[in-house]
């Protein structure tokens, strides 16, 4: 059995809250009420909360950030979906894939990486479309076959020799997906 308890937030941490209605006209309350579930215990003695967080927890993309290259991901060897971005944040680089970034589970050993041709798909022979060594660098392992995640881009990486980004299978040379880097104004 469950109980609910009601809090009712006044002052500044409300203020903050609603600040996005203002784009809408409308005019924001003071009050925010929010409902917490509450355990119910028959005994004395303190409850246990669970709490649980996903395996990788993944920032949404950058919203402020400038950004500097964006392409759209096209199959490889297996559908892949999703937009990709590089933006400047913090005084580093970040390639950004969003929430609608999906690819196939039945690969091992998936990298994210910088290509330096444009277009990889059609620049290579399917149905692996593999990879010449020396025309790409390796960013970090996929963190996850979907939605938005983040990766640095080391200093030492010169944008400008890379024109795409690639999901690569490095156990069979084999690119899932990629996407060509487009300059944003």
């Amino acid at each position: 059995m469950k109980k609910s308890i009601w809090f009712v937030g006044l002052g500044l941490s409300s203020l903050v809250a609603i600040v996005g209605l203002a784009s809408f006209n409308r005019v924001p309350s003071t009050e925010t009420a929010i409902a917490i579930e509450m355990p119910q215990s028959t005994t004395n003695e303190p409850i246990a909360t669970e709490t649980s967080q996903p395996a990788a927890i993944a920032p949404p993309l950058a919203q402020a950030a400038p950004t500097e290259l964006r392409g759209s991901f096209v199959d490889g060897e297996h559908p892949t979906r999703g937009m990709v971005q590089i933006v400047t944040q913090g005084g580093g680089r970040i390639l950004e894939l969003d929430e609608a970034f999906a690819t196939s589970t039945s690969g091992p050993d998936l990298f994210v990486i910088l290509h330096r041709l444009p277009d990889v798909i059609g620049s290579t022979t399917p149905p692996a479309y593999p990879i010449q060594e020396g025309d790409y660098v390796v960013l970090a392992p996929l963190r996850s076959y979907t939605g938005a995640q983040t990766y640095e881009i080391p200093d030492n990486i010169n944008l400008d020799e890379f024109r795409s980004v690639a999901i690569w299978c490095r156990r069979f040379n084999a690119t899932f997906g990629a996407a060509t880097l487009e300059p944003q104004g």
